[in-house]
């Protein structure tokens, strides 16, 4: 008791010492900014703005201030008692009140540090700063019609990559971000995929095109809320030399006609890449009670499983989806001595944030392991998210008003060392 007294006596001296002093920019603003705010509030980001600089920040400082106070922003849905991340990210109420000190106090800037850091560990400089290596960008600007449908269709980009290439990091860039809802990227090796281009997904042909296996199912996956992903040093994914990519981009329903030509960005690794990751996919076959089916008026829970795993393997990360009518969502390993490898822990499930979720080291999970997914929905009036009302027995489908249960796991082989390597 006495330690918790001195712990929290300490605490209030240090910030009522704070509150006394001038709060600027550069020293203590800064650098709360840099850790949870420019990953994605970029050029280029999934922001809607840039907070880069001063004067980014400070043209906006009330507005920040608010939505930091309320716990809006930054967002990260995941329980981090449940499982750490390498790109969490989140506010303690000191820096909460530090902003709003910074804001009442005029949002001064301060003397400027040299060779100060724009970044953070969780947006490397290596990338950032970096130009990919390559660029794709559809071949031709899609036309998104103004009949209020969504629209799901499939596109082919060719990379004329002449060897095998090792990539690093890999981000989706939308065209329109008004209309782009979220893209799957896959790697074609078997050279026949160039007639899907514009493809929709209700198209009776797209079956034929489904029988031909992908060298990668999931190469990336870029939903809202989510940004690019870089690899630890020395893992790497795998485009073979003469594949293609292929695009599943899922658009938005519109009022007006818009156009959107996306584009695929790919880092290829520098340093000697040791192991190959691969990819886990759950998909809703991989329920354990089924009828994937969720009746009007209803909560249900639905299980996922895969294994036991047949190998010592290391998780990089995990990503995963659900709808509109998402509740909460939960994923762990069971060892086969009996232990739980924690993954995610949502509790409260925001279509508006999916992210892939890069654990704060690989975390390895031994052969024998099997891999629990849960899912609860909520199809009930109550639910202020419910695009239907009366609410309406929903089934799986691709379209947000239909519902989802899906998860990828990036891992590879289990090496020595693994439970220390940050990324």
């Amino acid at each position: 008791m006495k330690f918790f007294i001195a712990f929290w006596l300490i605490l209030g001296i240090a910030f009522l010492g704070s509150a006394q002093q001038k709060i600027t920019y550069t020293e203590h603003i800064q650098p709360i900014i840099a850790k949870n705010c420019v990953m994605c509030h970029r050029p280029g980001g999934i922001g809607p703005f840039s907070l880069l600089s001063y004067e980014d920040v400070t043209k906006r400082s009330e507005f920040v201030a608010k939505v930091t106070q309320i716990k809006y922003m930054p967002p990260f849905p995941a329980d981090k008692s449940f499982q750490h991340y390498a790109n969490q990210r989140g506010l303690d109420s000191i820096q909460i009140a530090l902003i709003q000190q910074w804001v009442n106090q005029g949002s001064v800037e301060g003397k400027k540090k040299k060779n100060a850091s724009l970044s953070s560990p969780n947006t490397p400089l290596s990338i950032s700063a970096r130009t990919p290596d390559l660029t794709l960008k559809m071949a031709n600007a899609f036309t998104i019609p103004n009949t209020g449908i969504e629209e799901f269709r499939y596109f082919h980009i060719p990379t004329h990559l002449t060897k095998d290439v090792m990539v690093e990091a890999i981000e989706f860039i939308p065209g329109n971000r008004k209309v782009v809802h979220h893209s799957r990227v896959m790697v074609d090796t078997s050279g026949r995929m160039s007639g899907l281009e514009g493809m929709e997904a209700s198209d009776p042909r797209l079956v034929e095109f489904q029988k031909i296996p992908m060298a990668d199912q999931f190469l990336y996956g870029w939903v809202p809320g989510n940004d690019r992903i870089q690899f630890p040093t020395g893992v790497a994914k795998k485009i073979p030399a003469r594949a293609n990519l292929v695009l599943n981009i899922h658009y938005s329903p519109s009022s007006k006609i818009q156009t959107d030509q996306s584009t695929v960005n790919l880092y290829f690794a520098k340093a000697p890449v040791k192991r190959e990751i691969q990819s886990m996919i759950f998909y809703e076959e991989d329920i354990t009670n089924p009828p994937f089916y969720i009746q009007a008026n209803t909560q249900p829970k639905f299980y996922m499983s895969k294994g036991p795993i047949q190998e010592d393997i290391s998780a990089i990360s995990v990503l995963p989806h659900m709808h509109w009518l998402g509740k909460s969502f939960k994923a762990f390993a069971i060892t086969p001595d009996g232990d739980l490898v924690p993954l995610i822990k949502i509790d409260n499930w925001d279509f508006n944030w999916q992210m892939t979720y890069q654990f704060s080291t690989l975390l390895p999970i031994p052969k024998g392991s099997v891999i629990i997914a849960e899912a609860e929905y909520d199809n009930t009036e109550a639910n202020p998210l419910n695009p239907f009302k009366p609410t309406r027995d929903i089934s799986y489908g691709w379209s947000s008003t239909s519902e989802m249960m899906e998860m990828v796991l990036y891992y590879v082989k289990y090496q020595p060392g693994d439970e220390t390597l940050k990324q």
